[in-house]
């Protein structure tokens, strides 16, 4: 919950000041992508609004990487979180110092908003069942997130990605630069933070499906534990877990109970 709280207050801060930057500023990087590349010089003055933009958006994935490795819960693609924070890094670092500044705030801007609906999500699944009760708020609001969540990762990091980003550093670059420094190093990099987006979009859709299948929202990216052992312990009393198989044969359905080892439990569904 602290983690995915501190998260959702700064991804909603910096892709605010990302969208004031792209759509209530002069920069038309959204709208004319090839535009980040007009005017190009190496050594050209980098604007102070995006200097800041660069200074917070690299020291937040400085802290990432010690995060993910010392402070976070370890995930199944923890490992992977922790090379994507190191190439987000490096673009930062490196397109600041080379002047790569302007394709830098696009891709802040596509990437951070699903970072905000991820971390909206994963709080109101928390808050739906504290206090040892139910709210419908929480659950309702974790259901919208999912959704919106799910689309908007294809709509911007595997759509609108490719289609504005690695067009401009691909083929506008060249065109308006010829020779451009620097122009594989940095393709590779945006082109390995694509594949990482296809990786956890792999996890999505396993999320997805998991939803449809049980109806419960849950991220799929933990670890399975004994929780649901331990559940079946405080359900069953004094009774053996171990026998819940032997004994699943002796159910009730039309009363929705079922009687093991003599004693009849409810069944919960």
């Amino acid at each position: 919950m602290p983690e995915s709280s501190w998260k959702l207050v700064f991804y909603t801060m910096s892709w605010s000041y990302s969208t004031y930057l792209l759509f209530f500023t002069s920069y038309p990087f959204f709208h004319d992508p090839p535009s980040v590349f007009y005017n190009w010089k190496s050594g050209m003055t980098v604007p102070t609004d995006i200097a800041i933009a660069y200074l917070i958006q690299g020291s937040f994935y400085g802290h990432s990487i010690y995060a993910t490795v010392n402070m976070d819960e370890w995930r199944k693609d923890s490992a992977v979180m922790v090379v994507h924070h190191i190439i987000t890094l490096a673009l930062i670092s490196f397109s600041y110092a080379f002047r790569y500044h302007n394709v830098g705030i696009l891709v802040l801007f596509l990437h951070d908003i699903n970072d905000i609906q991820l971390e909206f999500t994963k709080v109101n699944i928390y808050l739906k069942s504290r206090g040892g009760s139910y709210h419908l708020l929480n659950d309702i609001l974790s259901n919208l997130g999912s959704v919106s969540f799910s689309v908007s990762w294809f709509w911007f990091r595997l759509y609108w990605f490719p289609l504005k980003v690695l067009y401009a550093t691909c083929v506008s670059s060249i065109q308006s630069v010829p020779n451009i420094p620097f122009y594989f190093f940095f393709n590779a990099l945006l082109f390995a933070l694509l594949l990482m987006n296809i990786y956890w979009f792999l996890f999505i859709v396993v999320f997805v499906v998991k939803v449809l299948k049980v109806k419960e929202l849950n991220d799929v990216r933990e670890y399975e534990d004994d929780n649901g052992s331990r559940a079946a312990k405080e359900l069953l009393g004094d009774s053996k877990a171990d026998n819940n198989e032997e004994d699943a044969g002796h159910l009730h359905s039309a009363q929705g109970k079922h009687v093991q080892n003599g004693v009849t439990k409810e069944k919960y569904l």
